[in-house]
This record gives structure tokens, C-alpha cells and sequence, in this order.
């Protein structure tokens, strides 16, 4: 292998270079691909129980990140005030708990289907505090210059859990039971759980050091406000979100409604949606330095003209064709928002300020999901989809109008001053 190819790959990968970070990398692989497996039994047994219901499946969603909007800020209040190795071997613990509860009463044939709202819900409320500790945990494993590294990287073992998940649950599901799959899922997230044990046993390579002045929930939203760089990410977030990263929606509608196919299939557009996007986490992975505006705003701009044109798609193999680069912008779009945030907080207020960044990223989605499945209903799957790709590209374009009148109204300012 040549010197340069060699040098390119330690640039995608350093972030492994750190004991610690290998460590805690085997465990979210594990878990993911939990999570992965979940999300594609889950969502095809609400389909299953509500006779191919967008608006119960848009409620699903919903109820699984809507905890963010009730105490998503709680989640990172405690993420910043307590050591986040315990805090995820506890959260990976409640996973799996919440995961074999509903296993247990599919099994058994008891299941309905307020009681997936239930187990979703709870779900869900364990990812609040999991979600910023685990978020704001990759500073304390790498340095600095390695942190966009270490994100990405996060990202590529989720992505990677993206691909091979709905396609092993879908051939699960078709060999065994939803079920069954569902019961193998609680056993798969106690990973994370003993990455974490053995972390606690270890030193962390940059342990935050809390300030005085940090103080609670109220300063770090004054952290924020007073920062117009990170309200942008903000703003972005809340839109793109909650109408167009609601493929667990939108491709398993398009996929039995549109194609009329089964589990399987559904699970092959997952997993095209994946290939794309673990190409954009290892890419985005590549940065040293905070992204700009304009790297986010115009990924988020390419996802948008990917998701319309799947919706477009004439059949589930032109939809797979056209999900993989929709994917990479997916991830490149959502990558370059979250180092954003990572590497423009001050460590002792990440855990609080990524907390309001998830609350906004996946808490969009319980208020926009129902609405998504409601139109998908009216108007087709399809239809669901074009929405969310209008949303993708006419968001960053508002924001680059805002961001270019306010830059225009401060030059205009200064050569007001500089008059005599």
C-alpha cells in the first residue's frame, strides 16, 4: 500500500488511535445495531397492527422523541454534571429493559398497540439522557484536533448499524418472527453497557474540567442566544428534522403503499440509505477544523433534491439507485451541524448546549411526524417525501438570505461611522 494511501487513512481513522475511543467504538457498534434492528421490527409491527397506518407510525415516532421536548434539557444538565461513563451503562441497561418488556408481550400475542406507544415513549425517555452524554463523551475520549474525527467516526459506526440492521431484520422477520427479533434486540444493547464498565476502570484522555460560573439549564440558554452561529445550526436543525429525516416514515409508507413489497424490501431502501451515508460520515470525518455555514447549508440543500427525486422514483430499485447519494448528503448535512456545535461550546456547557441541539434535531420529529404521516395519508407516500424535500432546500436558502442581509446591514453600518 502506497505512503499516501496510508497517510489518508490514518487522517479517517485517527480518532481510533486513542485506546479509549476503541474501547467505547466495539460498544455503539453493538448498540446500534440494536437500535437498527428495533427501528425496522418496530416500525413494520405498528404497520402490521394498524393496517398500514401512516398517521400510527408518524405517532410511533413521535412518541419516541418526544421526550426530548418534555426534558430534553434535563438530559444534558445531568450529562454535564455527572461522570457519562456511568450515566450510559445505566441508560444501556434501561434500553434493553424497555426493548424486553415489549418483547415479552409480543411474544405472548398480547400485544397492542398503545402499548408500542408506551414502550416507545420509554425508550425514548432513557435516549434524553443517553443522547448528550453520549454526544458530549467523545471530547473527554480524544483531543481537540481529534474531536471532528471522533464525531464522524460515531457516525460511521451508526451508519454502519444502519446498513447491516434493517437488512438482517428484515430477512429475520421473514424467518422467524417480529417478535423474536424484537427479544434478540434486548439482549444485543447490553454492548454499550460493558464498553462502559470497562471504561470506568480506565482514565479519560481530556476530562472536561467544570467552571464556576457554568451554572445550570437557564445559562446555558443565554449561552446560546448570545451566539447567532449557533441559533443558525439551530433554526436549520428544527425544519430539516422534523420534515425530512423521517425516513423510517416516509421509505416503509413508499415501500408498501407505492411498491407493494414486504419487510425485506423496506429493509434494502434502509439500507441503500445507509451505504450513502457511512461514505458521508467517513468523508465528513476527514475535518480538523469547525465546518462552515456554507458547507451545511448546502448538503442540506443536495438532501433535499435527493429526497424529492426518491419520491419521484419510479420503482424500489431506482429508489435504492438514488437513496445512497441522498444518504451521503444526509449525513454530510448532519455531521457538519453537529462539529458545529461540538467545536463552537465551551466544553464545561457541551453537554447542555448539545442537548438543546437534540431536542430540536429529533424533538422536530415528534411534532412534525404525525403531521408528515397525516399528509402522507391524504396525499401518498410520495407525497410525504416531496415535502420534505421543498423543506431541505428552501431552509439553508432562507438562512444564507438572512445571513447575507445581516452581513450587508453591518457593512452599511461601519461605512455609516466611517462618514465624518
Amino acid at each position: 500500500m502506497s505512503p499516501v494511501i496510508i497517510s489518508q487513512l490514518r487522517r479517517t481513522f485517527r480518532a481510533l488511535t486513542y485506546p479509549g475511543f476503541r474501547v467505547y467504538a466495539a460498544g455503539q457498534l453493538v448498540g446500534t445495531l440494536a437500535f437498527w434492528l428495533q427501528t425496522t421490527a418496530i416500525s413494520w409491527l405498528v404497520l402490521e397492527l394498524s393496517g398500514n397506518s401512516g398517521t400510527a407510525l408518524g405517532w410511533t415516532l413521535a412518541l419516541q422523541f418526544g421526550p426530548y421536548l418534555l426534558f430534553g434539557l434535563q438530559g444534558g444538565q445531568i450529562a454535564d454534571s455527572f461522570d457519562k461513563r456511568r450515566i450510559l451503562l445505566l441508560c444501556s441497561l434501561g434500553s434493553a429493559t424497555v426493548t424486553a418488556c415489549l418483547a415479552a408481550v409480543v411474544l405472548t400475542g398480547h400485544i397492542e398497540l398503545w402499548m408500542v406507544y408506551v414502550g416507545m415513549f420509554a425508550f425514548g425517555s432513557v435516549a434524553v439522557v443517553e443522547g448528550p452524554a453520549r454526544q458530549a463523551f467523545y471530547s473527554e475520549l480524544v483531543d481537540r484536533e481529534a474531536l471532528p474525527n471522533a464525531v464522524s467516526l460515531g457516525s460511521a459506526i451508526f451508519n454502519t448499524s444502519r446498513i447491516a440492521g434493517p437488512a438482517i431484520a428484515g430477512v429475520l422477520i421473514a424467518v422467524t418472527s417480529t417478535g423474536a427479533v424484537i427479544a434478540m434486540c434486548a439482549v444485543v444493547f447490553l454492548g454499550p453497557a460493558l464498553s462502559c464498565a470497562i471504561l470506568l476502570r480506565r482514565s479519560l484522555s481530556n476530562p472536561v474540567r467544570r467552571h464556576a460560573d457554568a451554572g445550570g439549564i437557564r445559562e446555558a440558554l443565554r449561552y446560546t442566544a448570545a451566539r447567532p452561529d449557533l441559533i443558525a445550526v439551530l433554526v436549520v436543525a428544527l425544519l430539516v428534522s422534523g420534515f425530512t429525516f423521517n425516513f423510517a416514515l416516509t421509505l416503509s409508507m413508499l415501500a408498501r403503499t407505492e411498491f407493494d413489497t414486504g419487510a425485506d424490501s423496506y429493509g434494502l431502501l434502509l439500507t441503500a440509505l445507509a451505504v450513502g451515508a457511512l461514505a458521508g460520515a467517513l468523508a465528513s470525518g476527514r475535518r480538523s477544523g469547525r465546518p462552515s455555514l456554507a458547507t451545511m447549508l448546502t448538503s442540506s440543500a443536495l438532501l433535499g433534491v435527493g429526497t424529492l427525486l426518491i419520491g419521484l422514483a419510479p420503482g424500489l430499485w431506482s429508489a435504492m439507485a438514488l437513496a445512497a447519494p441522498t444518504g451521503f448528503a444526509m449525513i454530510y448535512y448532519s455531521q457538519a451541524a453537529n462539529q458545529r456545535i461540538q467545536m463552537g461550546v465551551r466544553g464545561d456547557y457541551r453537554g447542555r448546549v448539545l442537548s438543546l441541539y437534540m431536542l430540536v434535531f429529533l424533538g422536530s420529529t415528534a411534532v412534525f411526524a404525525p403531521l408528515v404521516g397525516w399528509f402522507m395519508e391524504g396525499f401518498g407516500a410520495r407525497a410525504g417525501l416531496w415535502l420534505g424535500g421543498l423543506v431541505a432546500i428552501a431552509t439553508p436558502a432562507a438562512v444564507a438570505l438572512a445571513k447575507r442581509a445581516q452581513i450587508k446591514r453591518r457593512s452599511v453600518g461601519l461605512r455609516g461611522k466611517a462618514m465624518p
